[in-house]
């Protein structure tokens, strides 16, 4: 491999963990640590929007496609909320993945200065479906762009305010 195809594919991101309970954080810690090749000891903050939940942030640095295998690796896990996002390479496009048990995930892919883009053939869906009346234009709408995940994470967001964050790099 040479150094201008490591250094294209390599890309940065975060992963915000908004709440997991305590017994949850050594998990969280080893399904990252396993997505990234490196150890992960995130440094835990209790979650004032929470009682007996913590929070963590992780700065990253790895492979492009690291966010949605960092998604996958904890999507599913009850009473776990984060975040994890991507940043777009001259390769690829950024990533946002949001996760809540409730909702479940939402992936949206991002541009060069973290807006959300919205495929063309999603809008065409989200048209017809507000046109045979299933539901608004302004719901769907709302649903590509991931409001409801932000209407649930906002408060876990807020409390996080001030909280650490931890760089953490793989060599490529």
């Amino acid at each position: 491999m040479t150094t201008q195809t490591a250094t294209r594919n390599s890309t940065r991101g975060v992963l915000y963990v908004h709440s997991a309970p305590s017994a949850l954080c050594p998990h969280v810690e080893w399904a990252v640590g396993g997505v990234l090749g490196v150890a992960v000891s995130l440094d835990w903050t209790p979650q004032p929007a929470q009682s007996g939940t913590y929070r963590a942030e992780l700065s990253w640095a790895a492979s492009a496609g690291s966010a949605a295998a960092i998604a996958s690796a904890l999507r599913g896990w009850n009473h776990l909320r984060f975040e994890v996002t991507e940043e777009p390479t001259s390769a690829t496009e950024g990533t946002r993945f949001s996760y809540t048990p409730e909702l479940g995930v939402y992936h949206a892919v991002t541009g060069l200065h973290g807006d959300i883009m919205i495929p063309e053939d999603r809008l065409k869906a989200a048209v017809v479906k507000a046109a045979l009346g299933e539901v608004t234009l302004l719901t769907e709408i709302d649903k590509l762009l991931g409001k409801p995940w932000d209407d649930e994470l906002e408060t876990f967001r807020h409390a996080g305010d001030g909280a650490p964050v931890r760089w953490l790099h793989q060599v490529v």
